[in-house]
């Protein structure tokens, strides 16, 4: 994982260009406990409409068969490489779009989708709040967004804190970077974010009570998926475990976009209509944003703005 960076952004981007974190870290990292409690998790908080949904910090597409219920599913993701890769394993169809972009700077249409998620993302964010304010902004009145953070309040953190292992304090509302670009938030903060950016919480579960490698090594996976799934449930009363899952919903008021309106320049917040076999053009600043082997690409325009 390395900093990646874009023109148009204040703020540094965690790139996974060029890694195999798909295969790496899930595939052979030994992680099934992990990816069974997660899908669980999200299984209970998609919303049970269709329609259009975006899956932010999609990597790979490990989490993407989840959403067959949706007519179109966008994976956006910062590294073309993680998309090749999600093209790979997904195959390609009109159903799925592939956007490489800066999630500070999403290009889409204000009131486009019907639903957003965004699992293992928001914990490489430095400005969440901002983030959380662009996802409002292309999402529907009333669409559901179901996010996944890294809980700084967690068992481990605790005892380490009580027993003096760790310098931190996990009960402190400010986010904790734990290593560069990876962040754990207080559930309280994350909760107040998003009510700021205009959501409302709906409900929360709490995940991967298990992450010890002694257990998972012991107890077999099925067993502990099963007692996780149990306890998820707990997570509208506290919050204890590594990580939270939750779904909120946005407000009633703004705009819905037309089935004929998708894309908007990150340059200039213009919409753009002209698509092109392998380009998009912006009418208002003529940047050209690239498609590349069916990515479109928003990172970097090979024009500058007139």
């Amino acid at each position: 994982m390395e900093e990646g960076s874009q023109k148009s952004s204040v703020y540094p981007v965690c790139d996974y260009e060029g890694s195999q974190y798909q295969h790496e870290f899930w595939d052979i990292g030994n992680r099934q406990y992990e990816d069974q409690v997660e899908r669980i998790a999200l299984r209970s908080l998609l919303p049970k409409t269709s329609g259009v949904f975006l899956d932010i910090g999609a990597g790979a597409g490990r989490l993407t068969p989840e959403l067959d219920r949706f007519e179109r599913v966008v994976l956006l993701d910062y590294s073309r490489t993680q998309l090749q890769q999600a093209q790979e394993r997904l195959g390609r169809s009109k159903r799925l779009l592939f956007v490489a972009a800066d999630m500070y700077h999403l290009p889409f249409v204000p009131g486009l989708f019907d639903g957003a998620m965004m699992v293992r993302a928001v914990h490489h964010l430095v400005d969440v709040p901002s983030a959380l304010a662009g996802i409002r902004a292309v999402l529907r009145p009333r669409g559901s967004l179901v996010l996944e953070y890294a809980n700084k309040r967690n068992m481990k953190s605790i005892l380490r804190y009580w027993l003096r292992l760790q310098e931190w304090s996990p009960f402190t509302r400010e986010q904790i970077e734990f290593a560069r670009l990876n962040y754990n938030m207080h559930p309280q903060t994350m909760r107040d974010w998003l009510t700021e950016a205009d959501f409302q919480v709906l409900h929360q579960r709490t995940v991967s009570h298990f992450r010890l490698r002694m257990i998972k090594r012991i107890i077999p996976t099925a067993l502990l998926a099963a007692a996780d799934a149990a306890l998820q449930i707990t997570g509208n009363y506290c919050q204890l475990s590594p990580s939270v899952f939750l779904r909120a919903e946005a407000g009633s008021s703004g705009p819905t976009a037309t089935t004929d309106d998708f894309f908007r320049c990150p340059n200039c917040k213009h919409d753009i209509t002209a698509d092109h076999s392998d380009y998009l053009e912006c009418p208002k600043c003529r940047r050209l944003w690239m498609i590349r082997d069916g990515i479109y690409d928003f990172r970097e325009s090979p024009r500058e703005p007139t």
